[in-house]
């Protein structure tokens, strides 16, 4: 049976509006008597809240906004990308596009490790995660909207230019691609009694139907509007879990247990959490979503709340499902022996949330990776246009852009990813990386505080750097050896850009 066969959704008609939501009314009716203390998910939940306001602030005065500065959905309205949206509907849009299911999967893989996963959605989410989405957003707003690969080449050069569109563009296309083929298996699952149309081919052929459209027309008639009943309906869940965590029986782990040692696989913590957990930390992808809500932007002191915050609360939502996944189970080894992610996603919601909670689930699980994959099509299609200089307000000319990237996705669907796949999570790291190094070069020239940014940039780099060298899809390597050439490699990086920093500074006082 396919692994996607996981999800079940009982018949609604069966149950009452109240038998609906009984099972979540009933845990609410308990006092918040906390059968663990919780004191490291608590303290972690409220560390998250606490970094927006206190080191929020501190990085948008760095990066000083500026509202007389005119916004690029105003200086370079096309009726298409580029088109003011209001702010609470951007935060929304940004938040689904960043989130998919890479905050839910990937910390319920990512708690496998131990109570270490708690300390990395924390420390990734305020000072790498969420200074990266608002750096490469709000620096994307001072350029005119531009995209990643027009950053990175802007700060670090042609080359990096050339080297960015392309890996930008494969990774968008695998991307969308892939969350063609896996909601769609989903979907099919589902549906066994609907004949040609309950097919894993038929739901492939609707939502790529659906890309085409999110990826052509203006981002306000489609995406802006469905998107924030999604984003909306993912918050719902994760509160409702959230609450669920605070009345529910369970174990769950601590800080004083320890920070190695609990993987079932006995995989290292480090690199590998910093990998397993990208969405709900630091994820590259976000780079490629950024400039898209920076062309919507009105102004930029919402690149906080939107680009900061949407980052912020990725991370809570990484938080609660950790705890989730790992109370709902009791042990990491029945954790792990649960399997794929999913299943858990929809034991935990069944269970605590009732039939109410499985449409949630199911919602999440189809929404989410479909929500993420066409906005993958419409950047692809921004940053070819921008490595063109094709204007994109006339539809024949997103066709010109679009049709290649339809048919290169069309192609790759029909590949098998188990190989492809391993290297996505490597790929989306390295981007984040290459953010952080473009970001850090931009406040250098701007005479600015850059360490918010390189320090990340330089834990980054060891991070993609080492873990290349141990992962079974990389070279294989003993964890040491590994770690030591990665940090090799992170201190010849850095000292390269002290140079050009300390060049740089010579040069202006001349």
């Amino acid at each position: 049976m396919s692994p996607l066969h996981f999800l079940w959704l009982p018949s609604v008609r069966k149950h009452s509006g109240a038998r609906l939501v009984a099972p979540f009314f009933s845990a609410s009716r308990q006092y918040f008597v906390l059968h663990q203390l919780m004191i490291t998910f608590s303290i972690s939940l409220v560390l998250l809240l606490l970094g927006y306001f206190i080191y929020g602030y501190i990085v948008e005065k760095v990066f000083r906004p500026d509202n007389t500065r005119k916004a690029p959905c105003y200086s370079r309205s096309d009726g298409v990308d580029y088109i003011p949206m209001p702010g609470w509907k951007v935060y929304l849009i940004q938040f689904l596009n960043i989130a998919g299911t890479g905050p839910i999967f990937g910390a319920i893989m990512g708690i496998l490790f131990g109570p270490a996963a708690y300390l990395w959605i924390v420390l990734g989410s305020i000072f790498a995660g969420a200074v990266h989405d608002y750096l490469c957003g709000m620096v994307s707003m001072r350029m005119g909207g531009a995209t990643l690969p027009e950053i990175a080449g802007h700060e670090l050069g042609h080359t990096a230019r050339v080297l960015t569109r392309i890996f930008t563009i494969v990774l968008l296309v695998l991307v969308a691609a892939v969350f063609v083929v896996t909601p769609a298996s989903l979907l099919a699952s589902f549906t066994p009694g609907w004949g040609m149309f309950g097919t894993p081919k038929a739901w492939c052929v609707f939502i790529f139907c659906y890309y085409i459209l999110a990826t052509l027309l203006p981002i306000n008639q489609l995406i802006g509007r469905i998107y924030p009943i999604f984003g909306a309906a993912l918050l719902i869940m994760a509160v409702g879990v959230g609450f669920c965590i605070f009345t529910r029986d369970g174990w769950m782990p601590e800080l004083t247990d320890g920070l190695t040692g609990f993987h079932p696989q006995g995989l290292p913590v480090f690199p590998m959490l910093c990998v397993t957990i990208a969405c709900g930390a630091i994820s590259g992808f976000h780079a490629t979503q950024s400039p898209l809500m920076a062309r919507c932007l009105k102004h930029e002191s919402l690149g906080r709340p939107i680009f900061y915050g949407a980052m912020i609360t990725e991370g809570v939502v990484a938080l609660i499902w950790a705890a989730a996944a790992i109370k709902f189970a009791g042990s990491y080894t029945a954790l792990h022996e649960m399997g794929n992610p999913a299943i858990v996603v929809n034991s935990v919601c069944t269970s605590w949330l009732g039939t109410l909670g499985a449409v949630l689930a199911i919602l999440g699980v189809v929404a989410a990776p479909i929500s993420s994959g066409d906005t993958a099509l419409r950047s692809a299609r921004l940053t070819a246009a921008e490595t063109m200089g094709f204007d994109q307000q006339q539809l024949w000319r997103r066709l010109a852009v679009s049709v290649p990237l339809f048919i290169l996705c069309a192609i790759v669907m029909s590949i098998d990813f188990n190989v492809l796949w391993r290297y996505f999570a490597w790929c989306d790291q390295s981007l984040a990386c290459l953010t952080l190094w473009s970001v850090t070069v931009w406040l250098v020239r701007q005479r600015r505080n850059f360490w918010i940014a390189f320090l990340p940039a330089v834990f980054m780099t060891l991070v993609v750097s080492s873990y290349i060298l141990i992962a079974p899809e990389g070279f294989a390597l003993p964890q040491w050896p590994s770690l030591l050439i990665g940090l090799g490699v992170t201190i010849a990086l850095t000292a390269v850009f002290m140079r050009w920093k300390g060049s740089h500074r010579q040069n202006l006082l001349r």
